[in-house]
């Protein structure tokens, strides 16, 4: 039935009402990113992306549900599609699904990347902010070691890349909202490890109830870049609560307007 009703309505689109929904339509608005030094950046991040993560070309769509029943966003700031699918908003959740998918096929740890433009139903208030736009994502998921060590050595991979990405410019922060191995870890094993300054911010409220007791800020020269954290949603679809994932990703526009610094 929907689809009927779509190819009516398509049916009776004029070639003057189509070009005035191209002006006004949000959803369709091309970016005023300049596609060539867009795709300088993406060179970049998969130039430097460590041999160990595993690239992965997504789909535009996914099925209806990823963003409500993966992470806890609402169904009204997705586009959904009459196909029992929804128009891509985060890759990171579609990345989890992937994760869990080789876990479950018997693969130790996995660690995935991916670049995808992504739409969002929500309006955005501010210069610049559009309803569509481009992420690139990391995720890895794994099996709880005990005392931390699981998330202190995903963490150790990612905040690398980051840093190499962009350099000594970069502001890489995090907080923890809730009480855990992991905040010791950070101290004793990733801070040693990484080398470089990882801010803990503090004030940061943002994001609590999204992420699972640990947060990432990545930033760079005062510019916010995107952040990350730990989340449940490997946990959630293999249905046990010692698998661990954490994601992170970073604007490729924002990262693309600040290109002297990279």
């Amino acid at each position: 039935m929907l689809l009927d009703v779509s190819r009516a309505r398509a049916a009776e689109v004029t070639a003057a009402r189509l070009l005035q929904r191209w002006q006004q339509d949000r959803f369709v608005r091309p970016s005023t990113a300049d596609p060539r030094q867009l795709v300088r950046t993406q060179q970049r991040l998969w130039e430097r992306l460590p041999s160990t993560f595993a690239g992965v070309e997504l789909s535009p769509v996914t099925p209806l549900g990823t963003s409500s029943a993966v992470a806890p966003i609402n169904q009204d700031q997705v586009v959904s599609t009459t196909r029992g699918t929804e128009v891509a908003s985060d890759p990171t959740n579609e990345l989890a699904i992937e994760a869990a998918v080789r876990r479950r096929a018997g693969q130790d740890r996995v660690d995935l990347a991916a670049c995808q433009r992504v739409v969002r139903a929500q309006r955005f208030d501010g210069p610049g902010l559009v309803a569509h736009f481009q992420l690139f994502v990391l995720v890895s998921s794994a099996r709880d070691a005990g005392s931390g060590r699981t998330e202190a050595a995903m963490l150790i991979d990612h905040l690398r890349y980051w840093r190499d990405v962009l350099g000594p410019k970069a502001e890489l922060a995090f907080t923890t909202f809730t009480t855990s191995a992991v905040r010791e870890r950070i101290d004793d094993t990733v801070r040693p490890a990484l080398g470089f300054d990882l801010i803990e911010d503090t004030e940061r409220t943002s994001s609590a109830t999204y992420y699972s007791g640990t947060a990432l800020g990545i930033g760079c020269d005062g510019n916010g870049l995107g952040d990350g954290g730990f989340t449940s949603w490997t946990a959630d679809l293999l249905g046990d609560r010692k698998e661990r994932c954490l994601t992170s990703c970073v604007s490729t526009e924002r990262l693309t307007q600040i290109g002297p610094l990279i």
